[in-house]
């Protein structure tokens, strides 16, 4: 079945779906998308978060570049634009539980005795790079990228940054479908 807009296209056999068919559908289709799911580390000063993402993506080989999209006016946004830096934790797919730890802000952080972040809600990690990004310890793989342009989109800001800084040997990462978590649509 082929649905499409109330206001777009003539739909099969003169029906005209509803705007609530509509909507569904394009939900069914956005979420059939293949994405990964990743932890997006960010840090100004003694500020920090991770936040679990979908859309990461290189957009770029000469130089290279990739391309994060996060809640506009969320923690992670905001530190993000103040940085000018964040970071991507690979994670593989037997930690998929992991991620929904970092759906809301960090409110746990654990330092040690020198004021590095040890741990944050519960789970050891690293800091990298000369802004001390957080990698999750765990993760299979981590990208630092330094921010080279932002795009405003709505929901969302899109931070496109060059690869400073990679590490680890990522292999069978999460993906979506190997949660029940949907985002988008």
């Amino acid at each position: 079945m082929t649905v499409t807009p109330p206001d777009g296209g003539t739909p099969p056999h003169d029906e005209t779906p509803s705007h609530d068919e509509f909507d569904r559908q394009r939900r069914r289709v956005l979420w059939a998308l293949p994405t990964g799911l990743y932890l997006i580390g960010s840090r100004f000063e003694d500020s920090l978060n991770f936040m679990t993402a979908n859309l990461v993506v290189q957009v770029c080989i000469e130089p290279k570049l990739v391309a994060v999209a996060v809640e506009a006016h969320s923690v992670t946004a905001g530190l993000v634009a103040q940085s000018g830096a964040f970071s991507v934790s690979l994670l593989s797919r037997k930690d998929k539980d992991v991620v929904r730890r970092f759906v809301k802000p960090v409110r746990e952080v654990e330092r040690a005795p020198d004021g590095s972040v040890s741990a944050m809600a519960g789970h050891a990690v690293r800091e990298v790079g000369e802004g001390r990004l957080p990698v999750l310890a765990a993760a299979t793989g981590h990208i630092l990228c330094r921010v080279d342009r932002r795009e405003e989109l709505g929901s969302h800001t899109l931070f496109i940054g060059e690869v400073a800084e990679v590490g680890g040997e990522p292999a069978d990462v999460l993906r979506m479908e190997d949660t029940r978590m949907h985002y988008g649509g």
